[in-house]
């Protein structure tokens, strides 16, 4: 069973890592969280990755604050390695293929979108750490007792793409850039990741750790 865990957590940030990467080539926006990251990036001058360890290391103090079971090794990964993967796979991607067409790009939403919260899945239910930002939406749902993850995942969600969005254009750049970040694909996801996440940890995710 540990074992199970340990390669459910690893698997679920590390391809989850490929999936945000994935949203990003497709340009149609990008998953919440990585909005923000993006606008706090257009705002500072770092790398995409070292800056993606500052900000989860932010959110860590407050889960370490709130409530330190959601800390483990999942969120070590995520914290050291996700933000490394995501920058890795969207280079890879767009080596591979320079110009993707219209056709691809809408179908790679959905896929990009079920897989982004199919590997969420996995890890939550791993129950070995969770992502610093996902562990902000199950906290605020263990706090407000009445209020399900999927709701409290739509409200954090919904506030990154606003931060986000905001300072990528005091940044400088313009509405018609925003939608690399903030696209059709970063709405789709806010306001069904959370939903999408609950479906898979019931048929998917607690079945195959044997729950």
């Amino acid at each position: 069973m540990k074992t199970r865990r340990i390669l459910m957590s690893v698997a679920g940030v590390l391809v989850g890592g490929m999936f945000a990467g994935l949203f990003q080539f497709i340009a149609f926006g990008v998953d919440p969280f990585q909005c923000f990251v993006n606008g706090a990036h257009a705002m500072i001058p770092i790398s995409f990755g070292t800056l993606y360890v500052i900000l989860n290391a932010l959110l860590l103090t407050f889960a370490l604050i709130a409530d330190r079971h959601y800390i483990g090794l999942a969120t070590l990964i995520n914290m050291f390695l996700l933000g490394y993967v995501v920058e890795f796979t969207y280079k890879t991607l767009c080596g591979l293929i320079p110009a993707p067409s219209m056709a691809l790009r809408v179908v790679l939403v959905p896929v990009a979108l079920l897989g982004l919260s199919a590997m969420g899945s996995l890890y939550i239910t791993a129950d070995l750490g969770v992502s610093t930002y996902d562990a902000v939406a199950l906290i605020i749902s263990e706090t407000w007792h009445k209020m399900r993850f999927r709701y409290c995942r739509i409200l954090t969600d919904v506030i990154c793409v606003l931060l986000g969005s905001v300072l990528f254009l005091l940044s400088g750049k313009t509405f018609q850039e925003l939608t690399a970040i903030a696209g059709v694909g970063t709405i789709l996801t806010a306001f069904c990741m959370g939903p999408v996440i609950e479906w898979c940890n019931e048929h998917i995710s607690r079945p195959l750790l044997g729950k």
